[in-house]
């Protein structure tokens, strides 16, 4: 069993955009179950299926399967709840982890968010200037929850 040991925070500044490019994702949920998630995500040319289970802390378990992208492009448009998340993602290595930043559009236009994967819950980690406050603890923030309640209508 995979499983994703992650934190995420909110951003602070623009300080952070000269560090890297952004490539746009599109991803819908097919299930947004709180005990199991199951997401459809499309980057350029590759399509992936992931399936999480139930967040305990910062840990959950994880599997993510390469899918035929014309499977998933009708996957996003008949199956999966809406609004699809639309999103830039930039990867910023920092030390011995890499950042993920992810700057949503639509209905989330206005988030920016921060998550990095430990290798470990206690994992030590040093957090760049640009580092907000945590949220890795506040479902709100959960992708698939902006999905049933968007930043935009907080």
């Amino acid at each position: 069993m995979a499983e994703e040991i992650e934190r995420k925070f909110l951003v602070n500044g623009n300080a952070w955009r000269e560090l890297a490019s952004g490539i746009l994702f599109s991803q819908g949920y097919l299930s947004t179950d709180k005990h199991r998630t199951v997401r459809v995500r499309i980057q350029h040319d590759q399509a992936t299926l992931t399936i999480k289970g139930l967040t305990e802390g910062i840990s959950r378990s994880e599997f993510e399967y390469p899918i035929p992208l014309a499977d998933a492009q009708m996957m996003l448009e008949k199956l999966a709840e809406q609004p699809i998340i639309k999103k830039y993602r930039y990867r910023i290595p920092v030390d011995d982890v890499v950042w993920e930043i992810d700057e949503f559009l639509g209905a989330n236009q206005g988030l920016i968010m921060a998550e990095v994967e430990l290798l470990s819950p206690d994992q030590v980690l040093h957090l760049p200037a640009w580092i907000g406050k945590e949220v890795s603890h506040d479902p709100r923030y959960y992708n698939n929850n902006l999905v049933k309640r968007p930043f935009s209508t907080w």
